[in-house]
């Protein structure tokens, strides 16, 4: 269950934004409003893994995604650029590579991924710092896409004869040895048959290096701060990147000898209040306010079209990656104004704010995700098999097949701000209340 409430605030005298990033100009209050979003089920989309390198090394692929164009195995060591070192940092990410190994020889972690993938000692060093490289003591279970040469290494490397002979598995079942750990120390030692994931170019956030931190802190307590997250940024990481974070460079900006801890998430794309624990302790205790529903979060929502008030009902899927985007055509019909609304979130699901509005016919400037989906609801109703005008299907399976390609036509994530912006955050029924600077459409204005 998902819900937010939102109050339409109408620009009325807007400048164009069809060259430049919106300003509102002066703006209306409408009544709150409630939305519900219960959740269906979902299947997650495979990842395909393809052979990488010529060298002979066991269980050795390259995942790959639908908007990227795949790079010939036999060619593959002319195609990647030059290793060196993780900074400085490049001002665009490269395409996906990540690397499945089964260690054949025992010994350093960085040792071995430096000759398994012909990799420089400091390069593994900085993907290790990044928190790129994770670990299982068992190889977990290839995908349906892997060659009959991996499937016949993964058997071999779990055949319960050869399971019997680590001592490191012992009184834990496949499953529990399966599970993958971050690595954090390049002395780390592993055994053979360990399982490694690489992630040779984990993605980057540019904009860390820019931002002046210390400006960007709305308040510091004993047991957490509170931060104005700019667009563009990571809370607290990815899975292949733990480094270039808000967290992070929070903590060195204050001068923490602690690392800050993660209490929430907000979109990358999005901008405004965060708040990060100074303790492990108060990060328990920030998330047990969040189960009780004692913290309230409000939004400002730049949207591309007027928002309905009453109760809104939506069901969303639950899935855990936003759909894909190859369509170049992204952008919602030109207009000269756009209207900002407040959002009472209720409740906090990924993208849910961005979905719920494009489901409204509303979708928030900027967002390269929902707004091309939004459109073509418009454009072509029916097409979408979760929207107003679905058709209905002969079978589950052409179900599936609609689902599958409709994620696949749409969703490139943000990589510059949209107009949404977590404007407040409050807890202990308004005994801490934080509010953000003014979002950037209005700091245009000065």
């Amino acid at each position: 269950m998902g819900s937010v409430s939102f109050a339409s605030l109408f620009a009325n005298g807007c400048r164009s934004f069809n060259s430049r990033p919106v300003v509102v100009v002066r703006s209306l209050g409408l009544r709150l409003s409630h939305v519900s979003l219960p959740q269906h089920s979902n299947k997650l989309l495979q990842v395909g893994w393809n052979s990488h390198s010529p060298n002979k090394r066991p269980f050795a692929c390259q995942s790959t995604t639908t908007d990227v164009a795949q790079i010939n195995p036999a060619s593959s060591l002319n195609c990647y650029p030059k290793y060196d070192r993780l900074l400085p940092c490049p001002s665009h990410n490269l395409p996906p590579r990540v690397e499945h190994l089964v260690v054949t020889e025992e010994g350093r972690v960085l040792d071995y991924i430096c000759k398994a993938l012909d990799l420089p000692p400091l390069f593994v060093a900085d993907l290790i710092h990044f928190g790129a490289v994770h670990y299982a003591l068992v190889c977990p279970k290839p995908p349906p896409t892997a060659t009959p040469e991996q499937i016949k290494v993964f058997k071999e490397v779990t055949a319960p004869s050869v399971l019997r002979k680590r001592a490191s598995i012992k009184g834990k079942t496949v499953r529990e040895a399966q599970k993958t750990f971050r690595i954090t120390d390049r002395e780390q030692f592993v055994e053979a048959g360990t399982y490694l994931r690489v992630h040779v170019h984990p993605k980057r956030f540019p904009r860390c290096y820019e931002i002046d931190w210390k400006s960007r802190i709305i308040a510091v307590a004993e047991s957490y701060i509170v931060l104005d997250k700019p667009a563009g940024t990571s809370v607290g990481g990815t899975t292949d990147n733990i480094e270039e974070t808000c967290a992070t460079f929070a903590s060195r900006a204050l001068g923490l000898t602690t690392p800050l801890r993660t209490t929430h998430q907000i979109d990358n794309c999005t901008e405004g209040c965060v708040v990060l624990a100074r303790t492990k302790e108060y990060c328990s205790v920030f998330h047990g306010k969040i189960r009780e529903k004692t913290v309230k979060k409000l939004y400002l929502a730049l949207a591309a079209a007027p928002l309905p008030t009453g109760i809104i009902t939506h069901y969303m899927r639950p899935i855990n990656m936003a759909p894909r985007l190859i369509s170049e055509d992204s952008h919602w019909p030109s207009k000269d104004y756009a209207f900002e609304c407040k959002i009472n979130l209720l409740t906090g699901r990924t993208h849910q704010i961005r979905a719920q509005l494009a489901a409204c016919g509303a979708p928030i400037v900027g967002d390269s995700t929902y707004m091309p989906a939004a459109l073509v609801e418009i454009t072509s109703p029916g097409v979408n098999p979760f929207g107003k005008h679905r058709k209905l299907y002969s079978s589950e399976d052409d179900k599936e097949m609609a689902i599958t390609e409709w994620i696949a036509r749409h969703g490139k994530e943000p990589s510059v701000s949209i107009g949404l912006q977590a404007c407040q955050i409050s807890w202990d029924d308004g005994q801490h209340i934080y509010e953000a600077g003014a979002p950037w459409w209005r700091r245009q204005e000065t």
